[in-house]
């Protein structure tokens, strides 16, 4: 164990690091602090896990795939959270339904696709059709999010991205994906903030 290379040390951190702000994200939703986009969070959940299993199928690097496998197993727990508390449910929209259904669509296709590519592509194309109503939830209502963990989530892949032996399609596009996604949330849930203190 101590003698893994220096970059696995780095996925295992990012990984933690991931798993603490997820850890805030889960608490402050029991608590009904914050209120998670169901459509959001279980696309993220299948988008991520299928991913990794298209990823570890066509032999992608184990320790690059381990941070999409996160991606998929936090929001999962994330999405069952939101159903201990009343006070966790964020009302869905018609535009939170229809983005749904074309992520859902995205990931049919990923389906019938034989190319793994491809595939993968139409996996991430899915989660940024569910990530669009919690963007726009995290705009115009920031204080329903948590962005410690879209803090921890950024950090984690910034930390994890010398560990990508090979950049392909198959071990970094959803790593790059994810990075854009958190940053934007990140920015969305803080721009207030910055705004206030004159940045």
């Amino acid at each position: 164990m101590l003698g893994l290379p220096f970059v696995h040390w780095l996925v295992i951190l990012s990984s933690l690091i991931s798993i603490a702000g997820a850890s805030t994200y889960i608490r402050e939703t029991l608590q009904g602090k914050t209120q998670p986009n169901r459509v959001t969070w279980s696309i993220w959940t299948l988008g991520p896990l299928l991913s990794a299993t298209i990823a570890v199928a066509t032999g992608a690097d184990m320790w690059a795939t381990v941070r999409v496998f996160l991606a998929g197993l936090l929001p999962l727990l994330v999405v069952l959270a939101s159903f201990a508390n009343p006070r966790s449910y964020w009302q869905l929209r018609k535009f939170d339904a229809i983005c749904g259904g074309f992520s859902l669509l995205a990931l049919v296709l990923w389906l019938m696709i034989e190319a793994p590519r491809t595939a993968i592509l139409c996996a991430i194309a899915g989660e940024w059709c569910a990530f669009l109503p919690t963007l726009i939830k995290a705009w115009r209502y920031p204080e329903t999010e948590t962005g410690t963990f879209y803090l921890a989530t950024f950090m984690s892949l910034v930390m994890v991205l010398p560990a990508i032996p090979q950049w392909s399609i198959e071990n970094a596009a959803f790593q790059l994906h994810l990075l854009i996604v958190s940053g934007l949330l990140l920015f969305a849930v803080y721009r207030k903030r910055f705004r206030w203190h004159g940045l």
